[in-house]
């Protein structure tokens, strides 16, 4: 979780909401993400997709059966839902999301029964630090606005 919440700082620091993840097989990171939506321009670019999809590469195959998934902040459903399709072992998440969490607050996705695979889930790991760091960060949003951002300059269909 370390790992995660250093990424996520690095993620604030750009401009992004500060989450972080990486993907564990056997004591070993073999995935490292961070949020990149601003980045990319690109509302898919989570810090779990990513970190998912980095792994799936690094084994050669979508099945992550074996693997662990520590983030910082809990899943959205797109993120929960990529998870269950991918097999994932188990989840570890510090600070739960009131306002999209699909992990056990809002929602709980990674362990929907009728779903074809269920995710061990653990939370609170790291909670404290992985908080405040959420909090600085919208803390400076709502203080500062956009500022620091990176926004689009690509032409907007319809206007």
């Amino acid at each position: 979780m370390r790992a995660a919440l250093k990424l996520a700082y690095q993620a604030g620091q750009k401009g992004e909401i500060p989450v972080g993840a990486v993907v564990v097989v056997e004591d070993t990171i073999i995935a490292r993400a961070c949020n990149e939506k601003e980045l990319r321009q690109d509302a898919t670019a989570h810090a779990e997709l990513l970190a998912l999809q980095q792994a799936a590469e690094y084994i050669g195959g979508w099945r992550l059966s074996h693997a662990t998934l520590y983030t910082t902040l809990e899943p959205c459903p797109m993120c929960a839902g990529a998870m269950v399709n991918a097999r994932l072992g188990s989840l570890v998440y510090a600070v739960r999301d009131l306002k999209a969490g699909a992990a056990g607050t809002l929602l709980d996705i990674v362990r929907t029964p009728g779903l074809n695979h269920q995710v061990q889930v653990k939370e609170g790991v790291l909670q404290e630090e992985a908080s405040q760091l959420l909090k600085e960060f919208f803390d400076n949003l709502r203080r500062d606005g956009r500022a620091g951002r990176r926004r689009s300059t690509r032409n907007r269909v319809g206007g």
